[in-house]
């Protein structure tokens, strides 16, 4: 059964935060990347930024792996304040089982933000401002329809920047990652429709998930945000 409702780019290829309980450094081991920070720090002194074509006001990104992680962080910042939102004001007749996991999402959603932001330190970008105004959080259908949304953009943004990380530390943490952002999104869709977890709008007829450029996800996601981001330097290839 197809579900028409997402927000994957068009030319895509067919209450308690763990950080804050395990600490910045047990945190880091818990997701098993402890010398990240240090890398990420050495590797940002290599990069040169091109920002002669930002616009005004606009957020960058940053460079090669760094610039990657900065993208993976903001689409986190960016989940992390739906779910928050969704649990905060809970939509009508939303059930007890509904709500224990999609606050199990959130705080999933929560770690991968927190760790992103540990990781990258000082190079990290600053916090996002949200656009929601989209969303009728009183509704359940808005609410499924917008995370569905989220999560199958999420695993396919996550599968298109593995092609184009070069550290193979990075390369584990995206793995890591998007296998729980793909938990995500069956749940959600199942949660919309019983068996629609992994349809063809989703999966290719090789039975293989979608990957989208970091260009058009960052399209896609700008609905939802006033922060502007800017992506001309990260890595095509």
């Amino acid at each position: 059964m197809d579900n028409k409702n997402t927000l994957l780019p068009a030319n895509g290829n067919n209450s308690l935060p763990l950080p804050g309980m395990l600490g910045r450094r047990k945190f880091l081991s818990y997701m098993g990347l402890a010398a990240t920070s240090a890398t990420v720090l050495a590797a940002c002194r290599k990069d040169k930024d091109d920002n002669n074509n930002m616009p005004p006001g606009s957020i960058d990104l940053g460079t090669g792996d760094i610039g990657i992680l900065n993208y993976a962080y903001a689409l986190e910042q960016l989940e992390a304040a739906f779910y928050t939102q969704v649990i905060n004001s809970p939509f009508s007749g939303m059930t007890a089982n509904e709500q224990s996991l999609l606050t199990d999402i959130r705080d999933h959603e929560i770690a991968h933000r927190e760790f992103f932001k540990a990781a990258l330190g000082a190079m990290a970008i600053k916090s996002l401002e949200v656009n929601f105004s989209s969303v009728n959080f009183g509704s359940r259908d808005s609410v499924l329809a917008t995370s569905k949304a989220f999560e199958d953009l999420g695993v396919s943004a996550y599968n298109g920047a593995g092609q184009l990380i070069k550290d193979s530390n990075y390369l584990l943490l995206a793995g890591k990652i998007v296998s729980v952002e793909a938990r995500h999104a069956a749940l959600i869709r199942d949660l919309i429709s019983n068996g629609s977890f992994a349809d063809n709008t989703v999966i290719d007829m090789n039975g293989l998930d979608l990957a989208s450029k970091p260009a058009d996800v960052l399209t896609t996601a700008s609905v939802f945000l006033k922060s502007k981001l800017y992506a001309g330097n990260l890595p095509t290839s």
